[in-house]
């Protein structure tokens, strides 16, 4: 961008609605970009805030009429269809989460256009819940909570996490920052991921294409992966069924990367110790799931990763950082490559 024109971003926010984003009232608070919280981000940055005229909306209510001139969006979700046609300016679409499977297929990305992602926002809040998950499973905090609600009063001793199995499945943001925690407690970190590259705090690294080499090891599987068309039903019965009967369960990445129906079979005949999950499809679970009454079952509502108090403040912040870049005709960080989908 070198002319002296201001450039125009949008911003959709979304009310709340059951099966979408947010889901309800709470997350509606947390995620809302407002215009206070920009002044805020860009007290550090007075003259990109010169440059940049912002305009704040909600849900589709301005959407054609202010795309129209929009060089930019930010926003979780949005009309996909002749987004050209109405939004002709547009240079750069800048999402609120990590993942992106509800803008898949990105055959409606144009020209030149960019998608960058919240990627790295989530980090440390997802490595405290899956420390805490992790720890929860090796003092079988999932049976003394069914115990619980059937009161019953069972000792349930358990050792220190040292010297077990974690293998975690997706090590990026997500999961490495939880292996970044677990790995001084002594644990044996088995990561796996596309590439198989080295992941600090990981013993070995696999690749996805390797999984069944290691699930037999695991004493805890931890899965942070996003959803792409490789990693559906990656953990399906056959993987399920490679685990051993002792193993623990953790789920922050998607549903879609783990058969839940099969996951809940195998916990009702003790074939699995117990699991942990945050993420689901559709959100919130129904009243009539079969999740609600599997027996070592913790159930938490899509928060593992998401920081309360600070979200919108993350992520402007690194949308500063990249809107820096993109002032400077320089590459964004966290774009997503159109054919990989991620």
């Amino acid at each position: 961008m070198t002319d002296n024109k201001k450039i125009r971003i949008h911003v959709k926010n979304n009310h709340w609605a059951p099966g979408s984003f947010p889901t309800d009232a709470e997350g509606e608070k947390v995620f809302t970009i407002t215009n206070s919280h920009f002044e805020k981000a860009f007290m550090k940055f007075p003259k990109i805030k010169k440059k940049v005229e912002i305009f704040i909306d909600w849900d589709e209510d301005n959407f054609n009429s202010s795309m129209s001139s929009s060089d930019i969006l930010i926003a979780w979700n949005f009309p996909t269809s002749n987004l050209k046609k109405i939004s002709p300016n547009l240079k750069w679409i800048h999402c609120i989460s990590a993942g992106i499977e509800h803008l898949l297929p990105l055959n409606w990305m144009f020209g030149e256009l960019i998608l960058t992602n919240n990627s790295g926002v989530h980090s440390k809040k997802a490595g405290e819940y899956g420390l805490m998950s992790v720890l929860m499973l090796q003092n079988h905090l999932p049976k003394i909570m069914t115990n619980q609600k059937n009161k019953k009063f069972v000792s349930l001793f358990s050792n220190p996490i040292a010297g077990k199995t974690v293998v975690v499945v997706g090590t990026g943001a997500l999961g490495g920052s939880m292996i970044k925690l677990l790995a001084p407690l002594g644990a044996k970190i088995i990561g796996v991921n596309k590439k198989g590259g080295n992941v600090e705090g990981c013993l070995k690294v696999v690749t996805t294409d390797k999984i069944d080499s290691v699930l037999p090891e695991a004493d805890f599987l931890y899965l942070a992966l996003p959803e792409t068309p490789e990693t559906k039903n990656l953990i399906n019965r056959k993987r399920l069924d490679l685990l051993r009967s002792s193993c623990g369960i953790v789920n922050i990445g998607r549903q879609s990367s783990i058969d839940y129906d099969v996951l809940c079979e195998k916990l009702n005949k003790n074939e699995l110790s117990g699991a942990i999950l945050d993420v689901f499809t559709p959100e919130p679970i129904g009243s009539n799931s079969k999740l609600w009454d599997t027996p070592n079952l913790v159930i938490t509502p899509h928060v593992s990763a998401d920081d309360g108090e600070s979200y919108v403040r993350l992520t402007l912040e690194l949308f500063i950082k990249n809107l820096e870049l993109f002032i400077a005709n320089k590459p964004l960080v966290n774009q997503i490559d159109k054919k990989l989908g991620y």
